[in-house]
């Protein structure tokens, strides 16, 4: 009972991180391409500065590439990411280049492709910390995520006015659950995907998260954590890559322009909520992180909007 009751407290102290990183960074993710391929094919995707992502809609393909170790065969409702943009081939036999000549004519395959990319702060600590790519089997998956990719396959096939705008929505949602998935199969997770696998730092991480503006010091987070000053920080420094001061700075820091979207916010407010004394200290403070004051900071956010 006390195991599974840790396990369960893992999982909410995780999905709490995860939600409050991936919300506070505004994503781009769009269905760029319906594609539909018949016989033996393959086709090559270029690295491109923004991720990539692929949905199978129906049949069956393989994916490889120079940051793939071995060819990845997909089937329908599997998805694979490539967060960074990286190059690949798609193909319809595991050799895209030497094709058996006794091969069986393979069923047509068709698949949603897709583009993501955050467009707002320094560094998103959930990109750094993914693989080249990542691949979500349908078979392995959640109830929640099947639904949902069912969802956008569905969609995919609806020829009607506002179809584009929806399928965008469910991409967001599916790529959201996609890391969720990915975090809780990792074998070898690293960076704060690592750090959110330890029981102690996931439990000083939501903390942090959720209170943003507390008065937090090095020996406050290693007794959310459950342990001493030192051991804290040197576990949370050599999984996260990052101190934790130095994590929790730039924290605050997209906090506070997630705050700073919202206009009936001034910066003085803004500064309160984070926990600063002053609104010349909190100026300061996101100058020194950001490279930007917060004012310029919220008319580009502004502009990007529009």
């Amino acid at each position: 009972m006390e195991t599974a009751a840790i396990g369960t407290n893992l999982d909410i102290d995780r999905d709490s991180v995860l939600e409050t990183v991936l919300g506070a960074y505004r994503m781009r993710v769009e269905i760029t391409a319906d594609v539909r391929y018949c016989g033996t094919w393959y086709d090559q995707e270029p690295a491109t500065r923004y991720g990539q992502f692929h949905l199978l809609t129906e049949g069956e393909c393989w994916v490889s590439g120079v940051a793939m170790e071995t060819p990845v065969q997909l089937r329908r409702g599997d998805l694979i990411v490539f967060p960074s943009g990286v190059r690949h081939l798609l193909s319809s036999c595991e050799d895209a280049h030497l094709p058996t000549a006794d091969e069986i004519e393979p069923d047509d395959t068709a698949m949603l492709c897709g583009e993501l990319e955050f467009i707002t702060g320094t560094s998103n600590p959930i990109f750094s910390a993914l693989p080249a790519h990542f691949v979500v089997h349908a078979n392995d998956s959640s109830d929640g995520f099947r639904q949902l990719a069912t969802m956008l396959i569905e969609t995919s096939r609806d020829r009607r006015w506002g179809r584009q705008l929806v399928q965008n929505k469910l991409a967001d949602s599916l790529f959201t659950m996609a890391v969720c998935e990915y975090v809780r199969r990792a074998e070898r997770p690293r960076g704060l995907l690592a750090a959110l696998t330890d029981a102690r730092l996931s439990r000083a991480l939501a903390a942090v998260h959720e209170r943003p503006g507390e008065d937090w010091t090095i020996q406050s987070m290693a007794q959310q954590a459950n342990m001493s000053r030192t051991t804290f920080a040197e576990l949370f420094t050599t999984t996260v890559g990052t101190p934790p001061i130095q994590y929790l700075a730039h924290w605050r820091a997209t906090e506070a322009r997630r705050l700073l979207k919202n206009r009936r916010f001034s910066v003085a407010a803004v500064a309160d909520m984070l926990g600063y004394r002053s609104e010349a200290a909190f100026r300061r403070f996101f100058k020194r992180v950001e490279g930007i004051g917060p004012g310029q900071a919220r008319s580009r956010d502004s502009d990007a909007d529009d």
